[in-house]
C-alpha cells in the first residue's frame, strides 16, 4: 500500500514537472540575493543624491543650485527641475551600467564553461569589494571606481541568478521561483530606501556613507551562499557531462526518483548544443530568429517603462515637487512598500493567469498612471501637486511590480533553449544595461527641457510595448524549461521563421 502511494506520489510530481522541495526553496532564496544587491544598488543612488552632506562633498556646485532655490523657495519655476541636471552627478548613477555591461557578456563564458555557482560568486565578491570603497570614498574618483566595482558585479550576478533560478524550479512553479528575483530586487530597493530615511537624520553628515557600506550585508551574503549552493542539472551535463551526477541532482531537486522524461529533455539540449560551442554566433542564425528579438525587445522594453526614472530619481523628482529631504525619502519609501508587496502578489498568481495577461493588466495600469502624473507635473503646484504625483508613483510603481518587474527577468530565462542560454542571457542583461545607462543619463536634461512630458513620453512607449508582447510573445505558463521552443512552432507569427530549423535539419521540440 505504502508502496503504491508512493508511485502515485512520484507520478504525480513527474506530471507537474516535480515539486517544490525544502532544497530548491533554500538554494533559490540563496541566489535569489544577487536581486536584493541590485535593488539595494538602485535605491541608495538615488537616495544618497537627494542628501546634502552628499552632495556638498562631492557635488558643491549642485548643492549650492540646491540650497538657492530652497532659500528662494521657488518650486513653481521650470528652472527647478534643472538642479539636478549634471552629468557628474548622473555618472554616479549611469557608471555602474558601463562596467555592468562588459561583465554581463564576459558572464557568459564563465557560466557556460565554469557553471552557474562561479559567477554568482564573482558577482557577490565584486559587489562587496564595491560596497566597501564607496562606503570610504574621499573623491569623485573613488566614488566612480566603487561604482564600476558594483556593476561588476551586478552584470554576473543578473547574467547567472535568473538561469539558476529558472533551472532549479519545476515547471509548474517556475514562474512564481523566478519572479523571486524581482521580488528580491524590490526588498533590496525597500530597504535601501528605508536605509537612506534614517540615516539622512545623522547630524554629523556621514549618513550617506553608512547607506553606501550597507551594501556589503546582501554581497557577503551572497558571497558567502555561492559557495555551499548545488550546480543546477543542466550546468552539471553542459560543464562535466556527468548523467549520472545530473540525474542524482534531478531526483533530489525534483523530490522524485522518476525525472527520467526531464533528464532526456536536458541531454538531447545538451547534444544540440554540441555542435556549436559558439553561443553568440548561434544567436545571428536564422533558426533562433525568435529568441535574439526577445533578448533584445524584452530589456529594452522594460527600460522605457520609464521605471528607472522612478527609482534612480525618485527622490530626486519629489523634492522638484515641493517636499524636503526626509519627505521626499518617505515618499519613496512608501513606494518601495507597494513595488514590493505588487511583486509577491505577482509570484503567487503568474503561474495561474499566465505571462501575457499580467503584462497587458500592468501596462494599461502604468500608461494611465503616468499619463496622469504628466498632466499634473505640467499643470499642478504646490502641495496638492506633490501628494497627487506619490500617489500615483504608487499606482504605477504597483503596475510595474506585477507584470514588467518579475516578467521582465522571467521570460527572457525561460524562453531560451540551453544551446544559446548563457549568450541570450548575456545579450538580455547587456541591452539592459545600455538603456538604463541612457535612461540615467537622460531623465535629469529631460526633466530639466520637458518637466511633465518626461511620463508623457514613456507612456507612449507603454502602448507599443504591451501590443507587441500580446502579439508576439507566447504563453509559457507551465510549460517545461527544455520544451518551450515547441511554442515557437504554434505562434501565428515565428512559425513562419521556425520552420526553417526543419529545413536545416534540426529537429523541432514538439510540445
Amino acid at each position: 500500500m505504502e508502496e503504491k502511494e508512493a508511485r502515485k506520489g512520484a507520478m504525480a510530481a513527474s506530471e507537474s514537472g516535480g515539486k517544490i522541495t525544502y532544497f530548491v526553496v533554500a538554494s533559490c532564496v540563496m541566489a535569489a540575493m544577487g536581486g536584493v544587491i541590485f535593488g539595494y544598488d538602485i535605491g541608495v543612488s538615488g537616495g544618497v543624491m537627494s542628501m546634502g552632506p552628499f552632495l556638498e562633498r562631492f557635488f558643491p556646485k549642485v548643492y549650492k543650485l540646491q540650497e538657492e532655490d530652497r532659500i528662494k523657495r521657488s518650486h513653481n519655476n521650470k528652472d527647478h527641475y534643472c538642479l539636478f541636471n549634471s552629468q557628474l552627478l548622473t555618472s554616479f548613477t549611469s557608471s555602474l551600467y558601463v562596467s555592468g555591461f562588459i561583465a554581463t557578456l564576459l558572464a557568459s563564458s564563465v557560466t557556460r564553461s565554469w557553471g552557474r555557482k562561479p559567477s554568482i560568486l564573482i558577482g557577490g565578491v565584486s559587489f562587496l569589494a564595491g560596497s566597501a570603497l564607496g562606503g570610504a570614498a574621499q573623491n569623485v574618483a573613488m566614488l566612480l571606481i566603487a561604482r564600476l566595482l558594483l556593476g561588476v558585479g551586478v552584470g554576473f550576478a543578473n547574467q547567472s541568478v535568473p538561469l539558476y533560478l529558472s533551472e532549479m524550479a519545476p515547471a509548474k512553479y517556475r514562474g512564481a521561483i523566478s519572479n523571486g528575483f524581482q521580488l528580491c530586487i524590490g526588498i533590496g530597493f525597500l530597504t535601501a530606501n528605508f536605509t537612506n530615511y534614517e540615516t539622512q537624520k545623522i547630524k554629523q553628515g556621514y549618513g550617506w556613507r553608512i547607506s553606501l557600506a550597507t551594501a556589503a550585508i546582501p554581497a557577503s551574503i551572497l558571497t558567502l551562499g555561492s559557495l555551499f549552493l548545488p550546480e543546477t542539472p543542466n550546468s552539471i551535463i553542459q560543464t562535466t557531462g556527468d548523467i549520472h551526477k545530473a540525474e542524482l541532482m534531478l531526483r533530489r531537486i525534483r523530490g522524485t526518483n522518476n525525472v527520467q522524461d526531464e533528464l532526456t529533455d536536458l541531454i538531447e539540449a545538451i547534444t544540440s548544443e554540441s555542435n556549436s560551442k559558439h553561443g553568440f554566433l548561434n544567436l545571428l542564425q536564422r533558426r533562433y530568429r525568435p529568441e535574439l528579438v526577445m533578448a533584445f525587445a524584452i530589456p529594452f522594453f522594460q527600460q522605457v517603462t520609464g521605471i528607472n526614472v522612478v527609482a534612480f530619481y525618485a527622490p530626486v523628482l519629489f523634492r522638484t515637487v515641493g517636499f524636503g529631504e526626509s519627505g521626499s525619502l518617505m515618499s519613496t519609501l512608501v513606494s518601495g512598500i507597494v513595488g514590493t508587496v505588487s511583486t509577491f502578489l505577482s509570484m503567487l498568481v503568474v503561474d495561474r493567469i499566465g505571462r501575457k495577461t499580467l503584462f497587458l493588466i500592468g501596462g494599461l495600469q502604468m500608461l494611465v498612471s503616468q499619463v496622469i502624473i504628466g498632466v499634473i507635473v505640467i499643470v499642478g503646484h504646490e502641495e496638492v501637486h506633490g501628494y497627487a504625483v506619490v500617489g500615483l508613483v504608487c499606482v504605477y510603481v504597483a503596475g510595474f511590480g506585477w507584470s514588467w518587474g518579475p516578467l521582465g527577468w522571467l521570460v527572457p530565462s525561460e524562453v531560451f533553449p540551453l544551446e544559446i542560454r548563457s549568450a541570450a542571457q548575456s545579450v538580455t542583461v547587456a541591452v539592459s544595461f545600455v538603456f538604463t545607462f541612457a535612461v540615467a543619463q537622460s531623465v535629469p536634461p529631460m526633466l530639466c527641457r520637458l518637466g511633465g512630458g518626461v511620463f508623457l513620453f514613456y507612456g507612449g512607449w507603454l502602448v507599443v510595448m504591451t501590443a507587441a508582447v500580446m502579439l508576439f510573445l507566447p504563453e509559457t505558463k507551465n510549460v517545461p524549461i527544455e520544451k518551450v521552443a515547441g511554442l515557437w512552432e504554434k505562434h501565428w507569427f515565428w512559425r513562419r521563421v521556425v520552420r526553417k530549423r526543419d529545413s536545416q535539419g534540426i529537429t523541432s521540440v514538439s510540445i
